[in-house]
């Protein structure tokens, strides 16, 4: 099925390429859940391990160690929102990951916590740029029919970054003595992914619509024509027509001004923002973060030691690579908003079997009720991987308008990391509190969130970014145009689209001057 949405080569490895930087950030977000695993690590900061005296102690350094790098996400969010409109795309995912580079070294080289705590900081600033600028340039430079399955590779590779966090964690559980290279590899290995990007980001090229915001048309016209040229249309008959729709909706959108706060002043960029708030708060609370980062711990609560709570973390997290590739692989068939629909339904009755189970089975030696509690955690990733984790990214990504996608989806993301708090921050003190009644605190608002899908998200598959603005109640949108024209006036549209990039050269004056000669000479 995968290979009926490709269309084209080049593309696809650009989509690929970049969402490096999405394995960047996925790593640097997870690495301190295999971090929390390894007993040296407690050992070099003097920290209590659960059931030893002081862990009140331990689980505040923990969640604080979490509810820093969500901080230093929602400052690399709000920097984004700036930076992708006036240094471009590309020149912002070269800025992440320089940063996310800086902040792994300072974790990887920490002497004591308050160093650790200034590099989760600055790991989560580049982390938080990255999360926004990739998934954005994805959907820029991908086609309608494709962007879907494009931009689910941004889950794929979150996914791809929890894995390879989990799994060297596990290997290195079993480094011998007292030797800090257990945990302190892995926070040095989050560096490499960044490394590669800004190395290889040469050969990447500007995201089309930022060239046709910096008045470089022709050069938008011909990274266009590249990116979705097929054997099948040798005369790029497509793309030009794309192209033209994106060169006219720029004309409208200049008139409206790049302020972030037009985010704000019309009635469906209030949807848009209300939308990207419900997703990203409601995502949170489903609980993925406190599953993935605290899955050592509660495994652990539940009967297990050892190596094993780390062992079930990798198996978990290498679930979540598979059921975003069938996300990416579907989603523009199905569709964004069942998926959100399903998914979410999904982790909400495990959480709730969970809830239970562990209520009832806490602290006690029933072997059945403890294996129990952990089949409901992996049935949980296959709801949230299979239909949540890509369509979340592909849906905040494109229904903003070009004009002010990055201070939408800045907008939107930092929401995600400023409801992180409540669970990350939250989680390790209260699990060791109040136990299975936490598992309320994400029940009771994602009951409300799958509501506020139903009734309030609408779909998005099969559109271009201009059409979707028609669908969220844009009237200055040359989609809303496309809608209310006749027959003959679309294809008058499509002619003139490829008039004025005949030859591969955008010359919108010359047909403009052509049209009032015939004019005059009728």
């Amino acid at each position: 099925m995968l290979n009926k949405v490709i269309v084209n080569a080049y593309n696809l490895w650009v989509v690929v390429f970049v969402a490096i930087g999405t394995i960047s950030s996925a790593y640097g977000l997870a690495v301190i859940g295999s971090t929390v695993g390894q007993p040296n690590f407690y050992a070099y900061f003097n920290l209590a391990r659960e059931g030893e005296p002081g862990y009140g102690h331990t689980s505040n350094m923990i969640g604080a160690l979490n509810g820093v790098n969500s901080a230093g996400a929602v400052l690399g969010c709000i920097f984004q929102a700036w930076s992708s409109d006036y240094l471009g795309r590309k020149r912002t995912m070269q800025i992440g990951c320089a940063v996310l580079i800086v902040g792994g070294a300072l974790c990887a080289g920490a002497y004591d916590l308050a160093m650790f705590l200034v590099g989760r900081v600055v790991a989560g600033f580049g982390a938080g740029v990255l999360a926004c600028v990739v998934p954005i340039y994805q959907a820029e430079v991908s086609t309608a029919e494709t962007r879907g399955a494009m931009v689910c590779v941004t889950g794929i590779m979150y996914g791809t970054g929890y894995t390879l966090a989990a799994w060297l964690g596990y290997a290195c559980y079993f480094v011998s003595g007292t030797n800090q290279f257990a945990w302190r590899f892995p926070l040095a290995f989050q560096v490499v992914f960044p490394l590669i990007l800004l190395l290889g980001s040469k050969l990447v090229p500007y995201s089309p619509r930022w060239l046709l915001s910096q008045g470089r048309t022709q050069e938008a016209l011909e990274v266009v024509r590249r990116l979705h040229r097929t054997a099948a249309d040798p005369e790029d008959i497509k793309a030009r027509q794309e192209f033209w729709l994106m060169e006219r909706q720029y004309e409208m959108d200049r008139s409206m001004g790049l302020n972030g706060l037009q985010l704000f002043k019309t009635p469906s960029n209030r949807k848009r923002c209300l939308v990207a708030a419900l997703l990203t708060w409601g995502t949170q609370f489903l609980g993925v973060y406190v599953m993935t980062n605290y899955g050592v711990l509660i495994y652990a609560s539940l009967g297990f030691s050892g190596s094993t709570p780390l062992l079930l973390n990798g198996c978990w997290c290498t679930l979540t690579i598979f059921g975003n590739l069938y996300a990416a692989m579907t989603v523009d068939r199905f569709g964004r908003r069942l998926y959100l629909l399903i998914g979410s339904s999904g982790c909400v009755g495990c959480l709730i079997f969970l809830c239970a189970i562990t209520a009832q089975f806490l602290n006690t030696d029933n072997s059945a009720g403890l294996r129990a509690g952990v089949f409901f955690i992996w049935f949980y990733i296959f709801w949230f991987a299979t239909f949540i984790d890509a369509t979340q990214y592909v849906y905040i990504s494109e229904i903003f308008p070009n004009h002010l996608r990055p201070k939408g989806v800045a907008f939107g993301l930092s929401m995600f990391y400023l409801s992180s708090e409540v669970p990350l921050v939250g989680a390790p003190v209260a699990l060791n509190n109040i136990g299975w009644k936490f598992y309320l605190v994400l029940i009771i608002p994602s009951a409300f969130y799958i509501a506020s899908v139903y009734f309030l998200f609408p779909e998005t598959k099969g559109r271009t970014l201009e059409e979707i603005g028609h669908v969220f109640g844009d009237d200055l949108t040359v989609a809303h145009q496309w809608y209310s024209a006749t027959a003959e006036e679309k294809e008058e549209m499509a002619r003139q689209a490829l008039r004025e990039t005949e030859g591969g050269v955008f010359q919108p004056k010359l047909v403009e001057d052509k049209a009032a000669s015939a004019q005059v000479e009728k």
